[in-house]
């Protein structure tokens, strides 16, 4: 699996951290930066990461900033991205399997490194169930964007 992978500078540990983690376990990273701790917006982290899924240069994707909140909004912007903050296992796998979230996103201000690894294996290890009722509910989601745009 290909993952696409970002962060804002107060992700960038975190990010450095669980790219090392993600490769130890056989996936393959794209690491669409940032690549310091100096400051940046992570508006444009969260677009990288978007269109990298998009596009289909990555299967799934991880933001990180501080609370997650900035790039998890960022992200959702993009039609066809299912962004979450999670910061438990249930949601981390709930949210594939019910949701079919293809990014997650983590706030490096909340939680600690351990956990962070625990979520990101979480995450892509779950499957989405494809069962009827969460296609429908998927279905009104992508209505909801095409009536946007």
């Amino acid at each position: 699996m290909r993952v696409a992978l970002g962060a804002d500078h107060a992700g960038f540990e975190m990010k450095q951290a669980i790219a090392e983690h993600l490769h130890s376990l056989g996936y393959t990273v794209l690491d669409l930066g940032t690549d310091s701790a100096a400051p940046v917006d992570y508006p444009d982290f969260s677009a990288a990461v978007a269109r990298a899924v998009l596009e289909k240069r990555a299967d799934r994707g991880v933001l990180i900033c501080g609370s997650g909140v900035g790039a998890s909004v960022a992200a959702n912007k993009f039609a066809g991205i299912r962004a979450a903050i999670c910061h438990d296992c249930y949601s981390a796998h709930q949210g594939v399997e019910h949701d079919d979230m293809n990014i997650l996103v983590l706030g490096s201000r909340i939680i600690g490194l351990e956990l962070a690894k625990d979520l990101v294996s979480t995450f892509l290890g779950a499957t989405f169930s494809g069962e009827e009722r969460y296609r429908h509910r998927l279905a009104k989601v992508a209505a909801l964007e095409a009536k946007a745009q």
